[in-house]
């Protein structure tokens, strides 16, 4: 009987102040998603088209006590020219090499094996990162 009730009142004076609230909210929830979703992906493809030089550490190898030869894999756009700093660094965390490598090859990847040279016995080399020539 109460869902007669129901019905009927509802038939007589529309749906309640609660059932419209909630497809408001409902509704506003969904175009705040799509709006978060949009400036994230627009975050996301600015980023990826506005990095003009990256580049990946492939491995690296301890050739001695002095020295870490380093496999780089560098991606750019054509005519510019990336600056990669590497650093080399000891078992117990300190830094023990430090060098900048520049690429202008007019190709937008290189691979290139370089030669980092350091003060002690290095345990690992980083890529602290890739910019252009110019710093941007």
């Amino acid at each position: 009987m109460a869902s007669a009730h129901d019905k009927l009142t509802r038939e007589r004076y529309g749906r309640s102040a609660d059932e419209r609230a909630d497809r408001v909210l409902k509704l506003v929830g969904a175009v705040l998603g799509v709006v978060f979703l949009g400036v994230i992906g627009w975050f996301g493809v600015s980023y990826i088209t506005g990095t003009k030089v990256s580049g990946e550490l492939i491995k690296f190898d301890v050739t001695s006590d002095r020295e870490v030869a380093v496999h780089l894999e560098i991606r750019k756009d054509e005519g510019v020219t990336g600056v990669c700093t590497l650093s080399a660094v000891a078992g117990d965390g300190g830094e023990v090499g430090r060098a900048d490598f520049t690429f202008d090859q007019e190709r937008t990847r290189i691979d290139k094996v370089v030669t980092v040279r350091t003060t002690d016995r290095a345990a690992t080399a980083r890529l602290a990162g890739c910019t252009t020539a110019d710093g941007s």
